[in-house]
């Protein structure tokens, strides 16, 4: 059995006094729907969460201050950026929506916050390397400002490079409205199979990811001539207490990413959901800056023989949902209070 590793007491009951706080301001639902406001400024500055609607992509606001842009028209995969965090600080990597100096130009498929995998049914969903399939986005269910969330959903279709649907997709993302020293959304994408079975592969290129700003990283970027990039300021810590390079391709219930941007500590934390499938999934956490959840990367994380250790088969017609919460803050994790937040969102209190 998995069970995070809380802080120490008096720690402890600080968190729980936040915690206690946290659990009434995060309900599930608690939005109006005000509806999306359609142009290409945004929106005047309101209270609450304000959803835009822009020319290829949504604009979200928190308290009139932008904190990311869905974007999900004419591009491989629908995605967020940025993810702005505490203070407005940019916690994602800007390429390649941006070629900025002093950003490594690797993976073009890190594209900051997005989900895919790298086998359903045998076929690339991951990188951008052809041949790879597609998520085209088909439309939207709803979009809803509000004054304690807003909401976002959307259906979209796994396309093959050869025109095939391969299944099928629901998402809903939630962010919330909370003080500007944290931001806090909610993830959840229900996959659904067509007339066959659908079979996330055993492999280590998945799921939903992340590519943290490049002053995060644990190593610096690989400077001209060399193998590898020296210690960068950055730090991971997972639930189980596996730190940095420990960390790489550990079961966890979260894993935190940490390290300097603009000159402050900020990390963002993703917390996978008890009910998801193969929880506590392994975890992509790498030196270079992408942290992703992997629920199927058994045999490649653990080294083992059989390739299809940790398939996930979902029947012909049958539907697989996952769920996740980002939480980017101010600090450490312990500072943070990221394991009790972890179980605020796991065990929340009724």
């Amino acid at each position: 059995m998995f069970m995070s590793r809380l802080p120490a007491n008096a720690q402890r009951q600080a968190c729980r006094a936040a915690a206690s706080f946290l659990t009434a301001a995060l309900v599930i639902g608690a939005t109006f729907s005000a509806g999306a406001q359609t142009n290409d400024r945004p929106a005047a500055a309101r209270p609450g969460v304000q959803i835009t609607t822009l020319t290829n992509r949504l604009r979200v606001e928190i308290n009139g201050q932008l904190f990311t842009e869905y974007y999900y028209a004419n591009v491989p995969r629908p995605f967020c950026y940025p993810l702005l965090g505490p203070g407005g600080l940019p916690m994602t990597r800007n390429y390649p929506m941006q070629s900025p100096e002093g950003e490594e130009h690797d993976h073009l498929h890190h594209r900051s916050f997005w989900f895919a995998h790298g086998l359903v049914n045998g076929l690339n969903f991951w990188t951008e390397q052809a041949p790879f399939g597609l998520q085209v986005h088909q439309r939207f269910t709803a979009v809803e400002s509000g004054a304690d969330s807003g909401v976002i959903k959307s259906t979209n279709n796994w396309v093959a490079s050869d025109g095939r649907v391969v299944c099928t997709d629901d998402r809903v993302l939630r962010i919330y409205a909370r003080p500007d020293n944290e931001r806090v959304f909610d993830f959840e994408i229900t996959l659904h199979a067509g007339e066959q079975p659908l079979v996330l592969g055993d492999t280590k290129e998945g799921t939903l990811g992340i590519r943290i700003a490049e002053s995060m990283r644990l190593t610096k970027p690989v400077p001209k001539g060399s193998k590898k990039g020296p210690p960068g300021d950055g730090h991971i810590i997972n639930s189980e207490g596996d730190r940095d390079a420990a960390a790489w391709g550990k079961r966890a219930e979260w894993v935190d990413y940490v390290g300097p941007v603009a000159g402050k500590t900020a990390g963002i934390a993703i917390f996978d959901h008890p009910a998801n499938p193969h929880h506590p999934p392994w975890w992509h956490a790498r030196d270079y800056g992408l942290l992703a959840a992997n629920p199927v990367g058994q045999h490649d994380f653990e080294n083992l023989p059989n390739h299809e250790a940790g398939n996930l088969v979902i029947p012909a017609r049958q539907s697989v949902t996952f769920r996740y919460r980002i939480y980017l803050h101010e600090g450490d994790a312990t500072q943070a209070c990221v394991a009790e937040r972890f179980h605020d969102y796991a065990l929340p209190t009724k």
